[in-house]
């Protein structure tokens, strides 16, 4: 697994791509577009581009990572 370039959700920027997804969770871009594209992820739809706002993609990795 990569290790993620942020230390805190703080140095995000409000809304993230699946390169900024990828990095974050340390996984190749490839899973971040797979991820992006399941059902229950926080994603919006802009044309053609999928986007993440920062608060969403907080309360989803809580949620899934926290125990």
């Amino acid at each position: 697994m990569k290790k993620s370039i942020y230390q805190s959700y703080d140095d995000l920027p409000l809304f993230l791509n699946a390169e900024l997804v990828a990095k974050v969770l340390g996984v190749a871009p490839s899973s971040a577009y797979e991820l992006m594209h399941e059902k229950g992820f926080p994603v919006i739809r802009v044309g053609n581009r999928l986007i993440v706002p920062k608060e969403k993609f907080r309360e989803w990795v809580d949620s899934h990572f926290s125990k």
